[in-house]
């Protein structure tokens, strides 16, 4: 990942040349392109950016605007399409481990704990899609959903940005803590998922 934040930088820095619209315009498209297709390192763009702030490339205020317009854009496709074509497709497919009951309660969970989710959803490496496509198909409140997920976007894009001015001539450390952060984070989803699909394979073949 070092060295790939490198490149990237480089590659924005080439971009410079023809005016700071088209890095700004990258970064906008990274962060849309990010939410859409996961395994794009759209992480990566932000440090990069914040970076290329700290230097005074680019303006702090501009750079956290295309960062949160670029996402929150692709947030809004993903929620539409849970909402229009996931809902109704798993209802009417009724599946064995993930009835119409499974929507319902989704549903209500999403309800109780959808603010909290929501907030934190950009803490969720690797998760981050599927929360908000949940969200259009447990039909959550629009108007939160935007709110919600912006806040999560300034809280997580903003300690990117601010790992990057403070350590912008040590990116070593940069990565040290994004690997801490995920041998803590990885772990424990892999565990929450395995006791969730254990729990819900279990209680199917009891009803079965």
């Amino acid at each position: 990942m070092t060295e790939s934040i490198w490149q990237i930088s480089e590659y924005l820095d080439y971009l410079f040349a023809y005016g700071s619209l088209w890095v700004y315009l990258v970064i906008f498209i990274a962060c849309f392109v990010e939410n859409l297709f996961p395994p794009f390192p759209g992480d990566t763009f932000i440090l990069a950016g914040g970076g290329l702030v700290a230097v005074g490339r680019l303006e702090l205020l501009i750079t956290v605007i295309t960062i949160l317009s670029g996402g929150i854009c692709s947030v809004m496709i993903l929620y539409l399409f849970g909402k229009k074509y996931g809902r109704d497709y798993f209802i009417k497919k009724n599946f064995k481990y993930f009835t119409a009951n499974d929507i319902e309660a989704m549903e209500d969970k999403f309800l109780k704990w959808g603010v909290i989710i929501l907030l934190l959803s950009r803490f969720f490496i690797g998760v981050r899609s599927a929360l908000v496509v949940v969200a259009g198909i447990s039909r959550y409140n629009f108007s939160k959903l935007i709110l919600y997920t912006l806040i999560s976007y300034c809280l997580f894009a903003g300690l990117l940005i601010y790992l990057a001015i403070a350590l912008v001539e040590n990116f070593d450390k940069i990565i040290s803590y994004i690997k801490t952060y995920n041998l803590i984070f990885w772990p424990i989803l892999t565990i929450v998922i395995c006791w969730f699909v254990y729990m819900k394979i279990k209680n199917v073949r009891l009803r079965t």
